[in-house]
């Protein structure tokens, strides 16, 4: 079995790594100062530890997409690829909403990207101005109206999906997973569903909070883990399990687990585990990347979210039952 490095990379939260059918893994992340996406790209999960590390676009300076750059996603679909990220305003910084970027070369790393705007919520234009339903305008008034981040996106037997974290509202500030299917790479085809809402004591600590969901099938089984919690050593990990045969925009299909799947170990010093993806390793087996921190909240200067030292890790993924286990 490989040994991977650890960490994987340092400094880079919220990691995301793409194995294409190039043979090449592509890394991104979060970068530190919230400004900029970069890629990285190696033929080894290993190498992406020294491997040079590419800026592919950088902030506004002004209105839109100028503040925040947070958890960018690299996804191939139907021959192009797609950079999903999250992003605030030069003067409301807080107002986060998702955006995409697309690539039309072969090569990721070394092709142009551009920028496709913000995503964009479902729309029936047989129905507008109508206040009483879900649909305003012709577009569904809910889906990313609000505070919305950490997208990710899956297909499933001919259908693609789109899974994000939105607040319900900014005076209660309760970040839910929200689902629906996808139209295109950048358009959905239906209002959202709720997929998971902070209903346990464990994802409740400091803010109440679900988000950063990544996708897993196996044995029959979609599991979709979630993190949870403030983004301190609180911070931890939740899943969702849903039949492959089930309708995945019918809320009854879904289950959650009563508790953390992953949370921190102090022995360990692995504080604040979330935020993953899941990829294969080289030799076949399935790789769940993360972040976390190696020192407890207490030696945190100031805001645990402005503190850079959330290294990305690999963890190799176990299987008990047909379901994974993440064992540290």
């Amino acid at each position: 079995m490989a040994k991977y490095n650890d960490p994987l990379v340092r400094g880079r939260a919220d990691p995301y790594i793409y194995k294409h059918t190039d043979g090449y893994y592509y890394f991104t992340a979060t970068y530190p100062a919230y400004d900029r996406i970069c890629l990285r790209k190696s033929k080894t999960i290993n190498g992406l530890t020294d491997a040079p590390e590419r800026e592919i676009w950088h902030k506004h300076e002004k209105g839109i997409m100028a503040s925040h750059i947070w958890a960018p996603e690299l996804h191939y679909i139907d021959g192009k690829w797609y950079i999903y990220f999250a992003a605030g305003e030069d003067k409301d910084i807080w107002e986060i909403r998702p955006y995409v970027l697309e690539c039309t070369d072969a090569d990721p790393y070394e092709g142009s990207w551009h920028e496709l705007g913000a995503m964009k919520a479902h729309r029936n234009p047989t129905r507008r101005n109508r206040s009483n339903n879900n649909i305003y305008n012709g577009y569904d008034q809910y889906s990313f109206t609000e505070f919305s981040l950490d997208a990710t996106t899956f297909e499933h037997r001919g259908k693609r999906y789109f899974i994000w974290a939105e607040k319900v509202h900014k005076r209660f500030g309760i970040s839910n997973l929200y689902i629906a299917e996808m139209k295109s790479p950048n358009e959905l085809k239906t209002v959202q569903v709720l997929l998971t809402t902070p209903d346990y004591d464990w994802e409740r600590v400091d803010f109440w909070v679900n988000e950063a969901p990544a996708v897993l099938k196996h044995d029959g089984k979609i599991f979709v883990t979630f993190s949870a919690s403030a983004t301190g050593q609180m911070y931890c990990m939740g899943m969702l399990s849903a039949d492959e045969d089930a309708d995945l925009l019918d809320p009854r299909s879904w289950t959650k687990k009563r508790y953390p799947v992953l949370k921190t170990d102090p022995e360990k010093k692995v504080f604040g585990p979330g935020h993953n993806c899941f990829t294969t390793g080289e030799n076949g087996e399935t790789l769940c990347i993360l972040h976390y921190r190696d020192y407890s909240d207490e030696y945190i200067s100031g805001d645990p979210l402005n503190n850079p030292d959330r290294h990305a890790h690999v963890l190799e993924v176990q299987f008990e039952n047909g379901e994974p286990v993440f064992k540290l």
